[in-house]
């Protein structure tokens, strides 16, 4: 699993600006395995994942601010958390229900990537500790 050390959880690591930024017209990378294993059960693509990431930044809920780790012994990253709800269509239940999603992300140290580190459904993230 990914390691995750909190720094400062009282503000965000990047800008609302900079991220959407990096967001729209950057390359944006999935960091680790955990996290696209759960976006393909989830059917979400790059670009599901980019729209996301602007209605976190935009109107999601700011969880922290937390250092990750891609493995052991691998790269660290600043990452900034979020949960955020979007509406979606469920075939089983045959109607639009409200999905809450949990989203930790990176921007690289080059400042051209946006690192995806998590992306799952809420009831999920105790498996990210």
């Amino acid at each position: 699993g990914i390691l995750a050390y909190r720094f400062d959880c009282s503000s965000s690591a990047f800008s609302e600006k900079s991220t959407l930024r990096k967001n729209r017209g950057g390359s944006v990378r999935v960091w680790t395995r955990k996290c696209q294993s759960d976006m393909q059960k989830l059917s979400l693509d790059i670009d599901d994942v980019r729209a996301l990431v602007t209605i976190a930044v935009r109107s999601g809920r700011f969880l922290g601010a937390q250092w990750c780790i891609q493995h052991p012994n691998g790269p660290w990253a600043a990452c900034d958390a979020y949960s955020l709800i979007r509406s979606e269509w469920i075939d089983p239940a045959q109607k639009e229900m409200a999905m809450e999603y949990y989203l930790k992300f990176a921007i690289a140290k080059t400042g051209k990537l946006l690192l995806v580190v998590s992306c799952h459904l809420k009831e999920n993230r105790g498996s990210q500790r």
